[in-house]
């Protein structure tokens, strides 16, 4: 049998080293060789161009909830609006963020939408990913070490501060 020549602590730390990503396959921990999130796409650590924070992301999303239920509610009273505000929420969600990168919600917090392989419109295809995910809230919560969700990685896009 073959001796092991250091403890379990400086195994870890060796492999660590490597650069091997932490925990289930690296889905939930960060990269040790990452400093910050976003920095293995050349995003900035803080301020303008830096992944935006969960924080900003839920209040964005809340404030588009209540405006789709607003709109609709325009449309439908005296009566409850009923799933009309899916229909008004996709309008305000998908629109914007194909043509301008953002939703009303994201825009008051501060946040857009931003293609990873290029600059440009986040286009049609991706904004209607976004939107169907989003309504699913599980791809849109869990999160890798660079701040992105499941729907930023489908669809090859991050959302970062303005």
């Amino acid at each position: 049998m073959g001796e092991s020549t250091g403890s379990r602590s400086e195994m870890s730390s060796q492999d660590d080293a490597a650069g091997e990503p932490q925990g289930l396959g690296g889905l939930f921990g960060r990269d040790p060789q990452q400093r910050w999130r976003g920095e293995r796409m050349g995003l900035p650590e803080n301020g303008q161009g830096s992944v935006a924070t969960g924080g900003r992301r839920l209040l964005g999303f809340l404030i588009d909830i209540v405006l789709a239920a607003l709109v609709a509610q325009l449309f439908t009273a005296p009566a409850l609006p009923g799933n009309w505000s899916l229909v008004a929420w996709f309008a305000i969600t998908v629109i914007p963020v194909a043509f301008f990168g953002f939703t009303p919600g994201m825009l008051l917090t501060g946040i857009w939408v931003a293609r990873v392989e290029r600059p440009g419109a986040v286009g049609l295809w991706r904004a209607v990913v976004r939107c169907a995910m989003t309504g699913l809230l599980v791809p849109a919560i869990i999160r890798n070490g660079d701040g992105r969700s499941w729907l930023d990685r489908l669809t090859g896009t991050v959302v970062v501060r303005r």
